[in-house]
């Protein structure tokens, strides 16, 4: 797989009957490692290992509605209330972060109402918090600590 912009990790990989699979610690199974999948579990590992977030409270693939459809947040991460604070959006490193890929996560918060939003293909990621209804695009992830 592609070297992307986060630290290197020793992910548990194997061969499946079809393709290659990753282990995903959060949800305890192995998937089928596709590009996205791959940054999916870097920027876990990094917000768990790089930024103290608590992969307890990270929720993979949350299903929820949008326009009366159901949809999927890559990663939503809450806090210690239970309270969903971040939606992270990943995509394939191929993938140029644009003004869709925003919308798409936006429109997820439409549901969640999160105050931040983080957009990555591993190779760049953006974040944003929203402050009084703005949203403003922060100079880093924030560590766990921050928000």
């Amino acid at each position: 797989m592609q070297s992307l912009n986060f630290p290197q990790y020793d992910f548990q990989l194997r061969e499946g009957e079809k393709s290659t699979e990753i282990f995903d610690e959060v949800r305890k199974k192995w998937l089928v490692l596709t590009p996205e999948e791959w940054v999916r579990q870097h920027c876990v590992i990094y917000l768990r290992d790089g930024l103290d977030y608590p992969m307890s409270l990270m929720e993979i693939e949350k299903g929820l509605n949008v326009a009366k459809l159901t949809k999927r947040a890559d990663i939503v991460v809450s806090n210690t209330q239970g309270e969903n604070i971040m939606i992270v959006e990943c995509k394939s490193p191929e993938i140029k972060i644009d003004q869709k890929v925003m919308d798409q996560a936006g429109r997820y918060n439409s549901t969640l109402r999160v105050p931040y939003l983080l957009i990555t293909n591993g190779l760049r990621h953006f974040c944003c918090k929203n402050i009084d209804g703005k949203w403003e695009f922060l100079k880093s992830i924030p560590h766990w600590g921050e928000i």
